[in-house]
């Protein structure tokens, strides 16, 4: 819990207490169903919940901004993002029920009123997004046609509306035919080894109506 507080240290008392739960919640979860390895439950927030937060180091997400998690898992990074940007919506989408029944109870856990989930391919899912985040489910161009014409026309934040990945290594040819890909290092933002080569790729994707 420290971690987050190191990084984001202008939390309200309820995000404090909400990043507080998560440890406890998901502890108890993953004994029941198991969506986080064991070496990684007990370093919680810095591989997951930090990792999430990402994210938050290289976009703010305006009021209203709409995010869809793909392959959401045990649901990293859409609830620790959730938990930061409470006046943002956000769709938690995984192929793998039992993983979202661990979602779900978290979700109802810390009293989140900005987060649904759907039990789904994404590719099944029929709405557009001003981002679509993601932990490394797939190499990026598969990525891109799975969530092909999901991107909504209007952009309203810093950022051009796309596709934010969480990766890490080296994405030089996976993301060679991507001009417009920007990464961030995470290590720029995150002192601790572990974001060594931990990256967020951001690939801005035209609306296709």
């Amino acid at each position: 819990m420290d971690l987050i507080l190191k990084y984001f240290p202008n939390l309200s008392e309820d995000q404090i207490e909400k990043f507080r739960l998560l440890d406890s919640l998901y502890q108890d979860w993953n004994l029941k169903i198991n969506v986080v390895s064991r070496k990684d439950i007990d370093e919680l927030y810095l591989r997951h919940a930090l990792h999430s937060l990402g994210i938050a180091k290289v976009i703010s997400f305006k009021a209203g901004t709409k995010v869809m998690d793909v392959g959401t898992g045990g649901g990293f990074p859409g609830i620790p993002l959730a938990i930061l940007f409470p006046d943002c919506s956000f769709h938690l989408v995984d192929s793998v029920a039992k993983k979202l029944k661990v979602v779900d109870e978290v979700v109802h856990g810390l009293g989140l009123t900005n987060v649904k989930t759907t039990h789904s391919r994404v590719e099944a899912i029929d709405d557009t997004y001003d981002f679509i985040v993601s932990r490394a489910v797939a190499a990026m161009p598969t990525f891109v046609h799975w969530v092909k014409g999901k991107i909504a026309k209007k952009h309203n934040n810093d950022l051009k509306n796309g596709i934010l990945y969480l990766k890490g290594g080296d994405l030089s040819e996976e993301l060679k035919t991507y001009k417009t890909g920007t990464i961030y290092n995470l290590r720029d933002y995150f002192v601790e080894d572990f974001y060594d080569t931990k990256k967020v790729v951001h690939l801005p994707l035209k609306y296709k109506g």
